[in-house]
């Protein structure tokens, strides 16, 4: 089947392992963290841990669980594949086992422990680097169809912060995703969303400017998923620590929603939610 004759979906819907997931109401992503470094201490998870946390968080309103095995935190060292997969796959394996129902996605940007993921079972992949550090990514995409979180990121976790520069921010990165969006439907992949990648390879005034225009993500008639929980653009605006964060996260959050955002990746799943059961309230009020 060539790329013409591929199914395009609407922006509302995505195909996750032949489940069809409805984007008309926003949906949560819970991070799920099997680093030792993650920027926010309390979102790691000691595999012991793994099944109560999943648990508590599809309890509280999640659709996605996003387990990631290496940390892309600013400055972050690179570990090799193997830990990658060793610290993932067990608790991959594990999750689809004991709750079948929930939606898995890999937080990588290795296509070698991508396709290991696929193989046991996740049904998207999200790849912070957006198919830059591992060419081989989009052609993985391709051949099994899988839902693919393109996501922008100047440079790479251990040098992305050093000195980002755009001359205009939200085109710049509009322009690099929709030609990367180009590459992939070229190759055969459709279940695309997109993330501008805020906080990678962004200065804080930058990220605020990147917000301001995300709305102008949905020219690319993609689901648009965002990132912004308990993040550096919000601390340090507010003169405080991924920890004292998450009112700061919240109002973010809910500004997102408002420019288009239709995912919210997030350590915290019932506030997440109630961003979403309010702000909907508003956008569907009728006099």
């Amino acid at each position: 089947m060539g790329t013409k004759d591929k199914v395009f979906y609407p922006q509302n819907v995505i195909i996750c392992n032949g489940k069809e997931v409805n984007l008309d109401v926003p949906k949560i992503m819970g991070i799920l963290n099997v680093t030792p470094d993650s920027f926010y201490a309390e979102s790691r998870t000691l595999q012991t841990n793994a099944l109560k946390c999943c648990e508590k968080m599809l309890d509280q309103g999640a659709t996605f669980i996003d387990v990631g095995g290496q940390s892309t935190r600013p400055g972050a060292i690179s570990i090799g594949v193997d830990e990658e997969i060793r610290r993932t796959l067990p608790i991959i394996k594990l999750l689809v086992k004991n709750f079948p129902e929930a939606l898995i996605s890999i937080d990588t940007y290795r296509s070698a422990v991508a396709k290991a993921a696929i193989e046991s079972g996740v049904a998207m992949i999200n790849d912070v680097s957006g198919g830059q550090l591992d060419q081989g990514m989009f052609d993985l995409v391709a051949q099994h169809n899988v839902s693919y979180v393109l996501t922008h990121m100047q440079g790479a976790p251990e040098n992305m912060q050093k000195n980002p520069t755009y001359s205009h921010v939200t085109k710049e990165i509009f322009a690099s995703l929709s030609a990367r969006v180009k590459d992939l439907q070229n190759k055969g992949a459709n279940q695309i969303l997109i993330d501008p990648g805020f906080g990678l390879g962004k200065t804080v005034k930058q990220n605020y400017a990147l917000l301001d225009g995300l709305h102008d993500f949905m020219e690319l008639k993609l689901p648009i998923l965002v990132g912004i929980s308990r993040k550096s653009m919000i601390y340090k605006q507010l003169k405080t620590t991924p920890e004292k964060a998450l009112n700061g996260t919240s109002v973010i959050n809910t500004m997102a929603l408002e420019r288009g955002a239709q995912i919210l990746r997030v350590h915290d799943v019932k506030e997440a939610v109630e961003c979403i059961t309010l702000w909907s309230a508003c956008s569907s009020w009728d006099d």
